[in-house]
């Protein structure tokens, strides 16, 4: 007998289960061939940008060792992005100058420029935050894109340590390289401690909307994202996501940590109102597993990439209509 007269037996609870014998980004199928799919999930395993702590490049081996605790259905948004179309894990960028950070670039910009040919939408789990440069020079060649950013950094600072490509830069050189519209670009969740009181100029001054903490938390996550949705309009956006624009009691398995920060709920809240853009890619970024055993950071970074995938698979599905 049903539980409740006029309906059917309740849903067979089913545990989560991988696609395959091996991990996987969000528990998607696994396949090399580019031609069969329209969302990759891409593995970035490089942190030869990072400034303080290292660590990143082991972020999409212990995202896909997480991702054994997402299912398969958004409960919130009440949506499969697996059905709304085909997805899968594309696996890791090949780094053949693991030890030359520009030359490692040109390896990552090779690996996505292959993925954006075959007319695959990415979404890349990082990695330092320095990789989301060359993702720029693969996808946003024709064009210039908008960025949703969600960071406790602006990441347009300055050469560090004799390099200009670092973590804490690659925005102002996709400025520069004509890659990305600081007119269409949001920077939400800055805060901490810096080393010159204009380190973020550029971001000022490029055009960049920038939010800091303060002000996120003083007009709330609605009226940020509403304003977000305004300033990229219907243009090809990015978003980017470093896990260090949430507060280390959240993620403390990253590398440049600032306290005072968001809370997963505001995070996966407001990439949620990211619906209906017109998204061409995404990142989860600064996932250090070494600095937490626990695996806590790798498990809300993969939770932050199926937020991601469902609002991208929305977005590839609406443009797939005529």
């Amino acid at each position: 007998m049903p539980i409740h007269p006029g309906e059917g037996p309740p849903p067979v609870f089913r545990p989560p289960a991988a696609s395959s014998s091996f991990a996987s980004l969000l528990n998607a199928p696994i396949t090399s061939d580019l031609e069969t799919i329209e969302v990759g999930l891409v593995g970035v395993p490089f942190d030869g940008g990072a400034t303080v702590r290292g660590g990143a490049r082991h972020g999409p081996r212990e995202i896909r060792n997480q991702s054994y605790l997402i299912r398969g259905v958004h409960q919130a948004l009440q949506l499969d992005p697996m059905t709304l179309c085909r997805i899968a894990d594309v696996g890791d960028t090949p780094l053949d100058h693991l030890f030359n950070l520009e030359d490692s670039h040109r390896d990552i910009q090779a690996a996505f420029a292959r993925i954006h040919r075959a007319g695959v939408v990415p979404i890349a789990a990082g990695g330092d935050h320095s990789i989301t440069l060359p993702i720029f020079r693969a996808i946003a060649r024709e064009r210039p894109v908008g960025m949703i950013h969600f960071d406790a950094h602006c990441d347009t600072c300055g050469p560090f340590a004799g390099s200009k490509f670092h973590h804490g830069a690659p925005f102002l050189h996709a400025v520069q390289e004509g890659l990305l519209d600081p007119r269409r670009t949001i920077q939400i969740g800055i805060r901490g401690t810096i080393t010159d009181k204009d380190l973020w100029q550029f971001s000022h001054d490029s055009g960049m909307r920038v939010v800091y903490m303060e002000e996120l938390y003083e007009r709330g996550y609605r009226a940020i994202i509403d304003e977000a949705r305004a300033i990229v309009g219907d243009g090809p956006t990015y978003v980017s996501f470093d896990v260090d624009g949430l507060d280390p009691v959240y993620a403390p398995g990253t590398g440049t940590p600032e306290p005072g920060g968001m809370t997963t709920i505001e995070a996966q809240l407001m990439l949620r109102r990211l619906r209906g853009l017109n998204l061409i890619g995404g990142d989860v970024v600064e996932v250090a597993p070494p600095l937490d055993p626990l695996g806590n950071t790798a498990y809300v970074g993969a939770t932050m990439m199926f937020e991601l995938a469902c609002i991208v698979a929305e977005s590839v599905a609406a443009r797939r209509r005529p």
